[in-house]
């Protein structure tokens, strides 16, 4: 089973970027997109022509704003939207699908913001995130996926110190906020397999970092102990192009 997760930053737009022979191409079994910033309807109807997936979607009240969906080829057993928290649920950042074996969690984490703004929001945020997937995590293993907006270690951003508790998604808050995570038994799947390997999965649009490889490992595969021996393999694709995220992913025997 190949798991693939990507912010897309606006399906609409990607979509008109070659998303259909990019998905052909990555071959997903599961496709998790972030920041579709479209309504429901306008999410299916920018993928109509995509055959042999189911899609689900979970969007923002604001128009525009955010917005989660899966592509899936296996039929899930239930599928949740949100985390059960209105304050946390209005803008669309969290659907899950439960399979037999496990839950497969699509998640766009808050961004901080400009000056860090929403720096005490994203601190509740997570404290909130991180008892749901405990929740989650008490039935069955969870796979979690997404965009976490920051980049946990200083292996995982091109410039630390330059960004180190003044720029969004590299504040000691969001660290030890993802640390938590860690510490409630999911593992990083891609920092498993590659300890040492410094990739990147968001570049910005300024300055040509993206071809200078000045980036941020913001995406994630994070999964329950008891999955690591099915996984082939974590990846990261920064050879696809239509974001300014590229994909990144797992396969798993499952």
């Amino acid at each position: 089973m190949k798991i693939v997760s990507w912010n897309v930053n606006g399906i609409r737009a990607v979509q008109e970027k070659g998303f259909a022979e990019t998905l052909h191409g990555l071959d997903a079994d599961c496709l998790l997109l972030q920041e579709t910033k479209a309504q429901d309807d306008q999410v299916k109807k920018a993928l109509e022509n995509i055959d042999h997936y189911q899609i689900y979607c979970n969007s923002a009240e604001r128009k525009g704003y955010s917005g989660v969906a899966i592509l899936t080829r296996r039929e899930p057993l239930r599928v949740f939207h949100g985390i059960g928290i209105p304050e946390h649920d209005l803008e669309g950042r969290v659907i899950v699908l439960e399979f037999e074996q496990f839950f497969l969690l699509n998640v766009y984490v808050p961004n901080s913001g400009d000056q860090l703004a929403r720096l005490d929001y994203r601190k509740d945020w997570d404290q909130a995130f991180l008892a749901y997937m405990q929740s989650l995590q008490s039935q069955k293993p969870l796979i979690a996926c997404g965009d976490f907006n920051v980049a946990h270690q200083a292996i995982d951003i091109a410039r630390p110190k330059a960004n180190y508790n003044k720029s969004a998604g590299y504040t000691q808050v969001e660290i030890d906020g993802f640390s938590r995570f860690v510490e409630a038994g999911l593992v990083d799947s891609y920092r498993h397999f590659h300890p040492d390997t410094v990739a990147y999965s968001w570049w910005s649009y300024r300055a040509n970092a993206r071809a200078k490889n000045i980036g941020w490992r913001i995406d994630y595969v994070l999964t329950s102990q008891s999955l690591l021996d099915p996984i082939g393999d974590a990846f990261i694709l920064p050879g696809i192009m239509g974001s300014d995220h590229c994909p990144v992913g797992i396969d798993i025997a499952l």
